[in-house]
């Protein structure tokens, strides 16, 4: 009987899988069969997961098996595509590292974001990067604290330039798997330098004087933190479409919306255009920010899209 043992995987290339197991790294490759339990998925084993290994005739690991998820992030995979691109799974909370300029995260990616934390239950935080910039439009700032912290979620404002932020940030991470995910050109690969010196994401090994880390694929790579605890790096994402949720949960999934809901005349209420709604009343009174009412309605329409 072949040896087996249980291991995290901590990257993956989509042929190759690096997993730890008692300190160890292995590279391993996946059993065929594995592949046809996802056929929905691009990714049928993920950065995070839990697997079993066993060696084959050759003395090569095989991961023969993936344990059950605790939870994980996921996004549709290509445009009006079917299938689903898990990014990480068995996390403890997520960072969304978000700008205002240079370049501007859009409400609607951090909204799609925030409702697939919400859909698998993994706690998030907003890091808003490159404060020092965003600061020469004060009133740019207020408002997207306004309408975040409405919705009940933590902002952390961050310059990885100036220090600030950072040792908040560390402390979140501290002990905790944490995904780091955002679109290019927001600063996470800087960002994680300044928390954890000497960890450069973009070349994925550790730095040292004279020597400079081979540059690697844009795969997402679980690395460990001195203080204790995970981040896994993810590339930069351009867009984020939801999958598997449907359009009579979606506002359960929209925290400051979920307060209303038993206030509906309707219980089947789609709160776009029934009457007595109690969410279209809250938007109207300012209770709920508009732009959050707005990717609510957009998220409804890319959906009925993809049902075509």
């Amino acid at each position: 009987m072949a040896e087996q043992f249980f291991a995290t995987v901590v990257r993956s290339t989509g042929s190759w899988y690096e997993v730890l197991h008692e300190g160890e790294r292995l590279q391993c490759r996946i059993r065929g069969k594995l592949r046809l339990k996802g056929v929905r998925s691009t990714n049928p084993v993920v950065v995070g997961d839990v697997v079993r290994v066993e060696m084959d005739e050759q003395g090569g690991y095989v991961i023969s098996a993936i344990e059950q998820r605790r939870n994980y992030i996921i996004r549709r995979a290509s445009n009006l595509s079917k299938e689903s691109h898990i990014i990480a799974a068995n996390v403890d909370q997520a960072l969304l590292v978000a700008t205002l300029f240079s370049p501007e995260t859009a409400t609607e990616f951090i909204d799609r974001f925030l409702v697939t934390c919400e859909a698998y239950k993994v706690p998030v935080t907003i890091l808003l990067a490159k404060i020092d910039l965003a600061r020469t439009q004060p009133e740019a700032v207020e408002e997207f604290h306004a309408i975040y912290e409405s919705a009940g979620y933590r902002i952390i404002e961050v310059s990885a330039t100036e220090g600030e932020g950072v040792d908040e940030v560390r402390e979140l991470l501290r002990g905790k798997t944490t995904l780091l995910s955002g679109n290019s050109g927001v600063g996470k690969s800087t960002l994680v330098a300044a928390v954890e010196p000497g960890l450069d994401i973009r070349t994925g090994e550790i730095s040292q004087s004279h020597h400079k880390g081979k540059h690697t694929t844009t795969f997402s790579t679980m690395y460990p933190l001195s203080e204790g605890g995970y981040i896994i790096d993810t590339p930069g994402i351009k867009g984020f479409g939801l999958i598997d949720i449907e359009d009579a949960e979606l506002a359960h999934y929209f925290p400051e919306m979920m307060r209303y809901l038993p206030e509906c005349r309707f219980y089947n209420c789609s709160h776009t255009h029934e009457p007595h709604c109690a969410v279209v009343e809250a938007v109207q009174r300012g209770e709920i920010a508009y732009p959050r009412y707005e990717s609510y309605l957009k998220i409804l329409d890319e959906d009925d899209k993809y049902r075509k």
